[in-house]
């Protein structure tokens, strides 16, 4: 069944059978296999990997097996040593920059030692675990630095596209490309040409046929297909030349000035290190976002796989290769294709093996300039229009454009520490820009503070509160995440003040409604409370709305479905309420009794002030790219279930369908009511969700209605809907038994036992509809069931527990105990 969810994660060394909770563990000593995902992903990962390292090795002015070596290396090696099970490493396009212009200065021995070196660094810093700390250094900065070496290469290779020679430098590639087009080549020109044709049209092949042909790599039809053509044509070209293997040249002792060698190791250790952890980052999201899968792969260990990195750069460097780091493009091909293990990494290894001893003849073949067309066509993807597009929106294009000019102008290093220093400029400028304006409104002073309020702005923030009366009513809105104790002590100095001289503060924004506090250590919670907010409130996010009571000594006990404990809607006495009192979050804010478009206003205004600036970028960029939620969420319109809440989702995640008793009606018995099929149809075949959830819930009303449904013969709206859950209670009747488990536990009693088995019969009816049965055979959807116990606060997920007496059998598992 495939809602059920898997209960046991591969070992990241190898594939393991996924076992349900109470099957035994396997026994025996432990053999090496190789999944059939694995061994496919390999294959399409080497068909990759082969032209890509050769065009990386001509583009950086290496021999050419220094980039089989370097993917050879960094499949096997990395592959086995590192802590990204699915990242695949080798010679990458972000190094070729940085290793040309080492080779130009020191020669290609020299260059191999200072790759081995860099390894050597790179095993320290695994060593010490900074790996995280590499994470920090801003997005812009990276996708730049990116940015940059994609330039270069790009204007590098476009000599050897049009028949010539590159130069050394951006600059000087960019002079000598006028004489470079008066004098084409046109048998060149012809094959580049026809290389980036297929490579751009291959993914693009429409129909059936199209689908099937594009499981071929686009990289290895577009050099085959220029191979091939140049020579049937017999063009006389510049085409691949190997040497002889007992030529090959090894690493020797570094030479030249010590401050250029360490300035070198240092980049490439930078390079290598901050493309690699990036990269594990990135494939970790990948393979959690990949649907269809029964295996979880363990997240990445980016410490271990800093040292993996570290290794095969020795390695590498030792056996003349290229330097290694992770590869975007073959990490995220393997991902794509299947893998489920490191495996897929190292095969691809062993493949590049074979082809480097065995292939040499055919790889001969290959014209430069469709090697140069290739790596031509990577460079200019290195410019990201959605990086461009994101640096832009957080304002921080200038670092971008800094980091790019100056890893083209100057090298990567410069460009880094150019970025790196706008960077901490635009910081500093963003904590010294604070807004802070008053002035009255029907005899209310407003001082509105916008930015971080930090003792740099203490001098501004005394000047606009001195400008309000004493005695007089003042709002101050804090519009901003962080305030230090300088501005602390001054904002609560003066409330203090203000207050006493029969003022009334009244604080909101992000601490609206509550006072000023110092800030408190939450148990067991790291870094302790934001400043100025209320210790241990942790229902605060809707007290303006329902007036929920925080309880200060600890949660309160759970208390059966329908049950409230003493107190206004589930609270348990005024005195433990969150805010002060005469805020909307205390004992003197929302009343139940008052008028409900009263209430609607106050939650509405709330918003306004409190979430709304947060959410306002996001939202933002959902109204221009449109909604790509990743799951339909069907559950129960009851309104103690907050779908946001259970799941920890935002704008954009769920696309969520609720009803009465969470009920799919099956294709053709809706009788004029196709709002549920119509969402399904939707959100699977337009809004291409991965995953459909069905959400049951304890105490649920519905269910309670259906085991008191009366004969036929109501008409009533409530009841001419609840039949679509009869099936449910069919099931549950023809069982004869709780066939339908609890965390292990029989249900408490029928509401619960029916809840649980309508969940089952739900999803069964999800599969009678065209959209999603068809979406289940490509094996681009999966489904899920949960059941939420809401007296425990705890969320279940459905799984499969065999069978007894021929009779298929559930259990649930809670969500929070499964591997994350």
């Amino acid at each position: 069944m495939s809602a059920c969810v898997p209960t046991r994660a591969t070992d990241p060394h190898g594939p393991e059978p996924v076992h349900q909770p109470h099957s035994p563990p396997p026994k025996g000593p432990r053999r090496f296999r190789v999944a059939g995902a694995d061994l496919s992903a390999s294959i399409a990962v080497f068909l990759i990997a082969l032209p890509l390292s050769l065009g990386i090795a001509l583009a950086t002015g290496a021999p050419l097996q220094a980039g089989l070596v370097a993917a050879a290396v960094g499949g096997i090696v990395a592959g086995r040593l590192g802590g990204s099970p699915l990242q695949v490493s080798g010679p990458a396009a972000g190094l070729t920059v940085v290793t040309a212009d080492l080779i130009h200065r020191y020669g290609w021995r020299t260059t191999c030692a200072i790759t081995v070196l860099a390894g050597l660094a790179q095993l320290a810093l695994g060593c010490v675990r900074v790996a995280r700390s590499a994470l920090a250094v801003s997005p812009a900065i990276v996708h730049g630095m990116l940015a940059g070496i994609g330039v270069t290469i790009a204007v590098a290779q476009l000599h050897i596209v049009l028949g010539g020679t590159p130069q050394s430098a951006v600059l000087d590639n960019l002079r000598a490309l006028p004489a470079e087009l008066a004098h084409l080549h046109p048998a060149a020109l012809s094959m580049s040409a026809l290389t980036l044709v297929l490579l751009l049209a291959w993914p693009r092949l429409p129909g059936r046929t199209g689908e099937l042909l594009r499981t071929v790599p686009a990289p290895l039809v577009a050099v085959t297909g220029a191979t091939a053509t140049a020579a049937l044509a017999g063009l006389a070209l510049p085409k691949v030349e190997l040497p002889s293997w007992s030529s090959h040249a090894l690493a020797g002792l570094p030479e030249g000035p010590a401050l250029g060698l360490v300035a070198a190791v240092l980049t490439t250790t930078l390079v290598c290190s901050v493309q690699s952890l990036l990269g594990a980052v990135a494939v970790d999201k990948l393979a959690a976002a990949r649907p269809g899968t029964a295996v979880r792969v363990n997240r990445s260990d980016l410490d271990r796989e800093l040292l993996g990195q570290g290794a095969a750069n020795i390695v590498s460097g030792g056996l003349g290769g290229l330097p290694v780091a992770g590869v975007a493009v073959r990490s995220s091909a393997n991902v794509q294709a299947g893998a489920v293990s490191r495996n897929s990494t190292m095969l691809h290894g062993v493949l590049v093996v074979i082809a480097a001893l065995l292939m040499v003849p055919i790889l001969e073949f290959i014209p430069l300039a469709s090697l140069a067309a290739l790596v031509m066509a990577v460079g200019i993807q290195m410019v990201s229009l959605h990086h461009i597009r994101t640096v832009t929106r957080h304002r921080e294009v200038l670092v971008y454009a800094v980091t790019t000019l100056g890893v083209v102008l100057l090298g990567v290093l410069e460009g880094v520490v150019l970025g790196i220093a706008v960077a901490v400029g635009v910081a500093l400028h963003r904590l010294t820009r604070t807004r802070i304006t008053h002035d009255e409104t029907e005899g209310v002073h407003h001082v509105h503070v916008r930015g971080q309020l930090t003792f740099l702005a203490v001098p501004r923030l005394s000047r606009a509160l001195h400008l309000v009366p004493h005695g007089a009513k003042v709002v101050v809105e804090l519009d901003g995440s962080f305030m230090d104790h300088a501005a602390y002590e001054t904002l609560q100095d003066w409330q203090k003040t203000h207050t006493a001289q029969g003022g009334s503060v009244e604080l909101t924004g992000r601490r609206a409604g509550v006072r000023i506090a110092e800030p408190v250590s939450h148990p067991g919670r790291r870094g302790g409370a934001r400043a100025a907010e209320p210790a241990d409130c942790r229902c605060r996010p809707w007290t303006p709305w329902r007036n929920h009571q925080c309880d200060r000594d600890g949660p309160p006990a759970a208390a059966p479905d329908g049950d409230h404990p003493a107190g206004s809607d589930g609270a348990r006495t005024p005195e433990s309420a969150c805010g002060a009192p005469g805020t909307p979050d205390g004992p003197g804010g929302t009343d139940r009794h008052e008028p409900s478009r009263l209430r609607l206003v106050r939650g509405i205004s709330a918003f306004q002030r409190n979430t709304a600036p947060l959410v306002r970028g996001e939202l933002a960029r959902l109204a221009r790219e449109g909604q790509r939620p990743s799951q339909l969420f069907l559950t129960c319109a009851d309104s103690r279930l907050v779908t946001s809440m259970i799941t920890s989702s935002g704008p954009g995640d769920l696309f969520v369908v609720r009803n009465v008793g969470n009920l799919v009606p099956l294709p053709g018995e809706e009788s004029g009511d196709d709002s549920v099929a119509a969402a399904i149809e939707y959100a699977v075949d337009v809004l291409r969700v991965r995953s459909i959830t069905v959400c049951g819930h304890s105490g649920c009303g519905a269910m309670q209605a259906l085991l008191k449904s009366e004969p036929a013969g109501s008409r009533t709206p409530l009841k001419r809907w609840l039949r679509h859950g009869l099936p449910s209670l069919e099931r549950m009747a023809d069982k004869g038994r709780p066939w339908a488990r609890l965390a292990g536990r029989s249900p408490a009693d029928a509401v619960e036992q029916l809840g649980l088995t309508n969940v089952v019969q739900q999803l069964e009816h999800l599969r009678a509809h065209d959209s999603v049965s068809r979406a289940l055979r490509e094996g681009a959807l999966e489904l899920h069931g949960m059941y939420f116990h809401v007296g425990e606060a705890q969320a279940y997920l459905l799984i499969e527990d065999g069978e007894e007496g021929g009779t298929q059998v559930f259990d649930t598992v809670r969500a929070a105990e499964l591997p994350a």
